[in-house]
């Protein structure tokens, strides 16, 4: 009996010493003894806002790839250049005027401002707009004004055969769907096509049916489009056996957004003479616009790592702060790093951001430079706020749903994840046991297995959580 509780006291003993130890001796004690770090580099910071010091840094200096956590310098940014109450706006407007016979007797404009949220319901009333403007037949053209920015559809460094995949759009000041179609593919009859539905609805793309219902033979179901050649052919191939939802891209999102709005027009009875891209004058009369909150946008960056919101918030740094039309990625890339000398303190000659959402291969960072985004947006209240509730939620939404859900790092985590090939990334803030608030910032590179890395990431936040 003696010797169990002398054991016992022991082990208490033990117990009590490790968890004594210092947060940076647990961190490097875990750190030397990771076999992911025997193929890969890993670059960490963490700081402890709630005392304002930092407790943590293992070659925090190093530049990274940052990928999707880029879109937090993105945020901060928009958030302190743009503000809160920004609003994307998409406008309809006209010249000339309108007739008793219905005829506008001039052109009529839809103004892009690359909402990233235009869905297929906001055309509808776009369609509707007109037709309650009195409108039958427009004498002049349908005109798309895509002035906000360049024609440079992708941004620098995006890897060519991303797409046709959804997180990959066509960039453009007119939008719809995010520059995507959802196709479902239903079983039809043993031997029979499926039934293939695609919205939104539109004559802009076409869908060739070869798959086959309920035959193994017909191999693996394949949904995809003809994007070697910039085409819009939805292909569907192979065996269906259940309910299948996909999503594409198209090419070309400006043009996808024009010949949908036509083709509601016309079903409304609308007709025009022709189609064109063209400046929207400045005596033309305005009628409708379908307005978007910048924080619906910011929400959705963060929460499901959207690249084309943030790509839209990179691009409307530069349109606001421009006095030019035609704004492209290295007039965002000036007001990104004009706000890194200005606010956080940090030369921009030290790192390259070429694009909102960190999908760019191009864009190379430190974990103590976005170290101080974290800390800049905690000092402020105005900015923090909106940034803390976007963030992911550990094993509660996001990209993070699936992630420690259980433990201490469970709901104590908020964090932007990100992904590329060879790159994972988690960076954010975590409440400890004992209340305090810590920013910290993960960058792990040349490490091709995902799912070691990220279990590796949970690790430290667990240790930083305690």
């Amino acid at each position: 009996m003696k010797l169990r509780t002398i054991l016992l006291l022991v082990s208490c003993l033990v117990f009590c010493m490790s968890e004594a130890q210092p947060l940076s001796g647990r961190l490097d004690t875990f750190i030397s003894s990771s076999e992911l770090l025997k193929t890969s580099e890993v670059g960490i910071s963490v700081y402890d806002l709630t005392e304002g010091k930092t407790v943590y840094t293992y070659q925090d200096q190093k530049l990274y790839r940052p990928a999707s956590i880029e879109k937090i310098i993105t945020s901060v940014t928009a958030l302190s250049v743009l503000g809160s109450d920004y609003q994307y706006q998409t406008h309809l407007a006209y010249t000339g005027d309108i007739s008793g016979d219905s005829i506008l007797h001039g052109d009529l404009y839809v103004v892009g401002g690359f909402d990233p949220e235009f869905m297929e319901e906001d055309m509808v009333r776009l369609a509707e707009a007109v037709q309650h403007a009195g409108i039958r037949h427009i004498e002049g053209s349908l005109v798309g004004d895509v002035s906000m920015t360049d024609s440079v559809y992708w941004g620098p460094g995006w890897s060519w055969d991303d797409t046709p995949y959804y997180f990959q759009p066509y960039l453009s000041p007119l939008m719809l769907n995010r520059g995507c179609v959802n196709v479902t593919v239903i079983p039809g009859k043993k031997g029979g096509r499926p039934i293939v539905k695609v919205h939104p609805e539109s004559d802009y793309y076409t869908v060739d049916n070869q798959a086959e219902s309920y035959v193994i033979g017909a191999g693996k179901l394949n949904v995809t489009r003809n994007w070697l050649s910039n085409g819009n052919i939805i292909r569907v191939e192979g065996n269906v056996n259940k309910r299948t939802m996909e999503t594409l891209n198209l090419y070309s999102s400006e043009d996808f957004f024009m010949h949908t709005f036509a083709y509601q027009l016309k079903k409304r009875g609308i007709s025009f003479r022709k189609m064109a891209y063209g400046l929207c004058p400045e005596s033309s009369k305005g009628f409708y616009t379908c307005s978007r909150p910048f924080l619906s946008v910011l929400e959705r960056a963060l929460k499901k790592s959207d690249n084309l919101s943030a790509e839209s918030i990179f691009y409307s740094l530069a349109a606001v702060k421009s006095d030019k039309p035609f704004v492209g990625s290295k007039d965002a890339q000036k007001v990104v790093y004009q706000f890194m000398k200005d606010s956080i303190g940090y030369m921009s000659e030290r790192y390259n951001i070429v694009d909102g959402s960190g999908v760019s291969l191009y864009n190379y960072i430190s974990p103590d430079l976005l170290m101080e985004y974290l800390k800049y947006a905690y000092s402020r209240k105005d900015i923090f706020m909106f940034l803390y509730n976007a963030l992911p939620i550990a094993g509660v939404d996001g990209t993070l749903c699936y992630r420690m859900r259980r433990g201490k790092p469970f709901r104590n985590v908020r964090a932007k994840t990100g992904t590329v090939m060879g790159v994972s990334s988690l960076a954010g803030y975590v409440k400890t046991s004992g209340k305090h608030l810590l920013a910290f910032v993960i960058i792990n590179q040349n490490a091709l297995n995902g799912k070691e890395t990220r279990l590796f990431q949970d690790k430290i936040c667990e240790i930083l959580s305690d």
